[in-house]
């Protein structure tokens, strides 16, 4: 059927039923106005993905004809400034067409274009510029950000074409363009390092924080902004509270009013559990579209499921039993505790989803939240989960949904019998299949793997430790990359907020806030490697405390 009114609806009805997101970007953020180029790149990508998942779009040229472009205000990027021949909507589709073909002289546009009269007048080109008139606009008349954010367009145009299967002019590159004048240095002094970093967070932040919402009314003399540059603050200082935070904010901030303590605190409790929930995942799914168009991401496919603690709560704790639960270790002690999935491995290590624990669900019912979550925002291999996981129906759940898992197994009575076996024959290696039973007669096959320790200060079986895997001895080695989880963890807690109080949305939406930071620094992190060498290495070239520190300045804060 092609292109039409129908189709056109379609499109911009999906975008506008969906929950987080407002076409322009500008109508629902104070961070963008009719003249940022920021705004105009994040329409691209929502527009992009909804237009080529329409069934009867096949053509990124016919796309890039109808680019929704009348709202935006192109004079303040136009060095001419006076009325010329050709607009600036025009010339901006022409000029993404050219970077679709990746063609690097105007000739091949030009030949292209008088070529295909139909073209020129979807385009509304009545005459074609000549070569040096198109040298002139790119050269002279385009800003340079501008010109980049038509590199960046055609890019994104590619990239959601080819992931919708539609037939693309040339393959898209998944390095980020270059945003800078120095990015070609191979080794970077710290100024640029930082440079660049600023850059990117200020770009992260305005994709992250508009998805969060307090659902105020209108005319608050307090920016809602501000709340999320408190909240961020209270993650640069260890073991600050709300109260003691709102009065330091209020001197570093550079806004004319700031949140106080209790203000802060009252908005957050208004929030479910939920809201909480789907708000970071909807910041996540802005991070992964940015970070999509980069080929180390693709790297993503491992995933660690696991439950970590809070503090231990040492005080009262009647009315809270189902929300203070104790700990893993089994102690005397009580703590909240928190569900996550990380993406590990050599990928980008971003929590992809968080969920509070509460007394008497289900692990089962957990792992399965927490991978419909995971699945829609990546791809997924394998699972990867702690020995509290190792309960035979949630393999089962990963086994039916066509996934591979590794699980240490608690050692019963028969796993401790053929590790003493395994010792007295010195084997320090041994696989057999085993099913397990799921009740009703029916079973769940797996492959137990008895892997010996090195070094291990036990003389008896517990120097074995069994591994449960549906997908092979391969995927054991895979199994060391869950030590990242807890690492991840390490560094999360140190964003969080400091609080004494019981209410269970506060406390999870301080802990989701603290992952959020987290994800970010490292999103940031990858994005700034790759653009200044092309590469990303797993180890972070910035610190949590630079990202923080600039972001913070984004939020309204210094």
């Amino acid at each position: 059927m092609g292109v039409n009114e129908l189709s056109h609806r379609t499109v911009f009805r999906r975008i506008a039923r969906r929950s987080n997101v407002e076409w322009p970007v500008y109508n629902s953020t104070p961070l963008y106005d009719r003249t940022s180029l920021a705004g105009l790149e994040s329409d691209m990508r929502t527009v992009s993905e909804a237009w080529f998942d329409h069934e009867s779009h096949h053509s990124v040229e016919k796309f890039v004809c109808v680019l929704p472009l009348a709202y935006f205000r192109f004079e303040a990027h136009d060095c001419y400034g006076r009325s010329t021949r050709y607009e600036m909507d025009t010339l901006f589709r022409v000029f993404v067409l050219k970077e679709l073909h990746g063609w690097e002289h105007e000739t091949e546009l030009l030949d292209y274009l008088d070529s295909h009269p139909a073209l020129r007048e979807r385009l509304e080109l009545a005459t074609v510029p000549d070569q040096s008139t198109l040298w002139r606009i790119w050269n002279e008349r385009f800003t340079r950000d501008i010109r980049e954010t038509i590199q960046k367009a055609a890019r994104t145009i590619l990239i959601k074409a080819q992931n919708a299967d539609v037939a693309v002019p040339r393959e898209p590159e998944r390095n980020l363009p270059d945003r800078g004048h120095n990015a070609t240095e191979s080794d970077p002094d710290n100024q640029a390092l930082l440079d660049k970093t600023g850059r990117i967070t200020d770009h992260v932040s305005r994709l992250v924080f508009p998805v969060f919402s307090l659902n105020r009314g209108e005319g608050c003399e307090i920016p809602e902004n501000a709340y999320w540059g408190l909240q961020t603050y209270l993650g640069l200082r260890e073991n600050l509270a709300a109260n003691e935070g709102a009065r330091s904010f209020i001197h570093e901030s550079t806004r004319d009013r700031t949140p106080l303590g209790h203000g802060h605190r009252d908005q957050i409790r208004d929030f479910s559990i939920e809201q909480i929930r789907e708000m970071y995942r909807q910041a996540v799914r802005q991070l992964i579209n940015e970070l999509a168009g980069t080929e180390e991401f693709f790297r993503a496919g491992i995933v660690a499921i696991d439950i970590t603690e809070d503090d231990p709560f040492t005080g009262d704790r009647t009315g809270h039993e189902d929300e203070i639960i104790g700990t893993k270790e089994r102690t005397d002690e009580y703590a909240y505790q928190w569900a996550t999935v990380q993406i590990v491995g050599n990928a980008l290590p971003l929590v992809l989803d968080a969920r509070p624990v509460r007394k008497g669900q289900s692990r089962k019912e957990i792992v399965e939240d927490l991978l419909n979550s995971a699945e829609d925002l990546i791809h997924i291999d394998n699972i990867l989960m702690d020995r509290e996981f190792d309960s035979q129906h949630i393999l089962e759940m990963i086994s039916q949904r066509g996934l591979s898992y590794v699980v240490p197994k608690r050692m019963q009575t028969s796993e401790k019998a053929q590790a003493k076996r395994l010792l007295q024959r010195d084997q320090d290696r041994y696989e057999t299949d085993r099913k397990l039973h799921l009740g009703k007669n029916e079973w769940h096959e797996t492959t137990l793997i008895y892997r010996r320790k090195e070094d291990s200060e036990h003389d008896d079986h517990r120097q074995y430790s069994v591994f449960m895997t549906n997908g092979g001895s391969g995927h054991l080695t895979e199994y060391g990359y869950r030590w990242e989880i807890e690492s991840g963890y390490r560094s999360i807690k140190r964003f969080m907020a400091a609080t004494t109080s019981k209410h269970f949305g506060l406390r999870f939406f301080y802990f989701a806030f603290a992952c959020l930071l987290y994800s970010i620094w490292r999103a940031v992190d990858l994005l700034v490697q790759v653009e200044l060498t092309g590469e990303y290495e797993h180890s972070p070239v910035i610190t949590a405390d630079n990202t923080l520190t600039l972001l913070k300045k984004e939020t309204g804060i210094g």
